[in-house]
This record gives structure tokens, C-alpha cells and sequence, in this order.
């Protein structure tokens, strides 16, 4: 791939910058990644691990002769670090972040280079909708952000060819980009991403201090329980910056979330039934417009359900045939196990046509195969 900036500065080398930095350095779209962060142990391990080129004993010297600038500290370090970034960055250098909300900083960062003029660096927000179950360069993976949306709010006056290379170094990644206003950024996602997840907090704390007066209690827990609490062992530190800088969305929807368990209380406390299933009905169908598998805002993948037994070497060997039919498997999941018998698969396919063809293949190879 031709290289689309010479050198590029990351600031904080963790999962998502290191990510970054081994992604672009394995696709050629980056001449010299340099990394800066507060724990030189991770830095050093970062270049171990090849996602930077070289470690930056301060942020003069990261910057330096930097032409992309990508902030990828937690959101308020970004802001504290907003003034000394735009003050050393090079004339026409592109600055971007990865955070999970997008005005405060992009507002911070718009006073901060006020004084540099319209010919000093540009700021473009991002969100790349990715992450991993852990956390730091060690969990840092080229391929995180692969068909994953990369939210970019430009602002207004952003010049054409900032978003250009943006884009660019996105795609480089195997991200799409989707376009947004800052502000409704961080509405949407107070919705889907940060309501959900004080949510998981509640029921989880909730059915802890029930575990607490009725010990045994947890242990009767299934899958939904597990599925709807997951996001719970999140680490505080950084929902503490999220909800600090996007406090008006998030209550806004704790409200909403709050007027909804008042009205559903007040159904079962007098048992009326049609209220319950009015409530019911609109759930599920809100339930339904959300794509079945997908990485932020893509299109839903076309599932195919398959049996397989417990043996060495069976999921290679299906996606094998596949593959030698010139077919994609694009996601994988095991849904179920059973050790020494089998279980069962879900493949997502990109288009319908793409797991038809997959249904006719696993088909002739003897498998019971379900499409979804």
C-alpha cells in the first residue's frame, strides 16, 4: 500500500494504539511510527512487539516532525494534553483521536489550535467501534478494527484533504468510516453504548446483594444472565472519563430507562397483563431492527446454524471446503459445546447468495445445517 504520512505520533501505546501502530506499519501506509506514553515499560514492549518504530522520551520529541497525531490516551488526559499538543504539532499536521465521546475534546481542541491560524493542524475526531476483552499492548491486535465503523466528525471547516488521509489511514486499518456531528455522536452512544452498560452495573449489583441475603442465589444464574451483565467487569477508570464528559446524553437516557422500569412496575404491581405485553411487543420489535451480527453500524451478516462433532481439525476442514469453493467465511461463533460429542457453529456470510452457496456445500459434506 503507498504510504499515506511519513511519520505518525501515537500517543498512549495500549490496545488501541497499538493496535494501530501494527496494523499500519504491516500495511506500508505509515513511514515511522513513533509511540509515547507515561510507562516506559510499555513502550519498550510495544517496540518489541513491533507496533512502533521507535519509543519518544517526551512529547516534543513525538511530535517532531510528526504529520498524524492520534491521541489514544484516555479521553481526559486527551483534553489536559489538548494545549501542548496543539502548540508543538507541525504546521499542517492532521490530529485525531480514538476516544468514546467526541465534543468535549473536539471543543478543547478547537481552542487550543485557535491561535495557530487556518495554516496550523487540523483536528478530526474519531471513535473506532472495536475493542477486546483485554486491555494494554499486550492484548494489542492488527486486526482489531477489521470491518469494524470508525466514527469521524470532522467539524465544520475541516479541509478536504485532512478527511482524505484520514479516510485513507481508516481503511488501511480494514475499518469503514461513517461521518458524524460530535453532538450526535454522543447521543447515539450514550444510547446504545453507555446506557447499556450502567445498566449491566445495576442488574449485576443488584443480583449481588441479593446473592449477599440469599447465598446460593448466583449460582442458579444462566446464559441470559451472563449475556446481560458481561460488560459489568468493565474497568472503571475509563467509564469514569466517558460519563464525566458525556454526563447530559447519559442522563438523558438514564431517564428514559427510568420513566420505562417505573411504567413496567406499575403493570406488574396492579398485574395488568396488556400493559406488560405492550411493553413486551415494543421491546421486541426495537429488539428486531438491530442487525443480527455486526461490528458498529454494518450491515448484518447472513447466519448459517450447523452441527458438528467433537473432533480435531473439523472447523478447519469445513472452512477448507468453503474456501475451496471460493467462499468467505466472515464471522464464526460456537454456540454451544459439548465436550467428547459436539456442537453447534453460527457462520456469518457477507451477502445471502454468498450463504446459499455455503448451505449447498456443508449440505453435500453431510452436515445438518440451518439457515438463520
Amino acid at each position: 500500500m503507498a504510504t499515506v504520512c511519513g511519520r505518525a505520533a501515537i500517543i498512549g501505546v495500549g490496545l488501541i494504539g497499538g493496535s494501530l501502530g501494527l496494523r499500519w506499519r504491516e500495511r506500508g501506509c505509515v513511514g515511522h511510527v513513533v509511540g509515547f506514553g507515561r510507562n516506559r515499560g510499555t513502550l519498550e514492549r510495544a517496540l518489541e512487539l513491533g507496533a512502533i518504530d521507535e519509543a519518544a522520551a517526551d512529547l516534543p520529541s513525538a511530535l517532531a516532525g510528526a504529520d498524524l497525531v492520534v491521541l489514544c490516551a484516555p479521553i481526559a488526559t486527551c483534553i489536559d494534553l489538548a494545549p501542548g499538543v496543539a502548540a508543538l504539532a507541525e504546521a499542517g499536521c492532521l490530529l485525531t483521536d480514538v476516544g468514546s465521546t467526541k465534543a468535549a475534546l473536539g471543543a478543547a481542541m478547537a481552542a487550543a489550535l485557535a491561535p495557530r491560524g487556518a495554516g496550523g493542524p487540523v483536528f478530526i475526531g474519531g471513535h473506532p467501534m472495536a475493542g477486546a476483552e483485554r486491555a494494554g499492548v499486550e492484548a494489542a491486535d492488527p486486526y482489531l478494527f477489521e470491518n469494524a465503523v470508525w466514527v469521524l466528525c470532522p467539524g465544520e471547516g475541516a479541509p478536504p484533504w485532512a478527511l482524505q488521509r484520514l479516510r485513507a489511514l481508516v481503511r488501511a486499518t480494514g475499518a469503514h468510516e461513517v461521518l458524524l456531528d460530535a453532538v450526535r455522536h454522543d447521543r447515539r452512544v450514550a444510547a446504545i453504548s453507555h446506557l447499556p452498560q450502567l445498566a449491566a452495573v445495576a442488574l449485576a449489583e443488584a443480583a449481588g446483594e441479593g446473592e449477599a441475603a440469599d447465598p446460593g442465589l448466583l449460582a442458579l444464574a444462566g446464559g441470559g444472565f451472563r449475556d446481560t451483565t458481561r460488560i459489568a467487569q468493565s474497568p472503571v477508570q475509563m467509564w469514569l472519563d466517558v460519563l464525566a464528559t458525556n454526563r447530559g446524553p447519559v442522563l438523558d437516557q438514564l431517564d428514559r430507562l427510568q420513566a420505562l422500569l417505573a411504567a413496567l412496575r406499575g403493570a406488574v404491581a396492579t398485574g395488568d397483563g396488556d400493559a406488560i405485553a405492550a411493553h413486551f411487543a415494543a421491546a421486541a420489535a426495537a429488539r428486531r431492527q438491530v442487525p443480527a451480527r455486526q461490528k458498529g453500524l454494518l450491515p448484518a451478516y447472513h447466519d448459517l446454524v450447523l452441527f458438528v462433532p467433537d473432533r480435531p481439525g473439523v472447523i478447519g476442514g469445513l472452512c477448507t471446503a468453503l474456501g475451496a469453493a471460493g467462499i468467505n467465511v466472515q464471522d464464526i461463533e460456537i454456540l454451544r459445546l459439548r465436550e467428547g460429542e459436539g456442537g453447534t457453529l453460527r457462520l456469518g456470510f457477507r451477502s445471502g447468495p454468498e450463504a446459499g452457496s455455503a448451505l449447498e456445500v456443508l449440505t453435500g459434506l453431510g452436515y445438518r445445517v440451518q439457515r438463520r
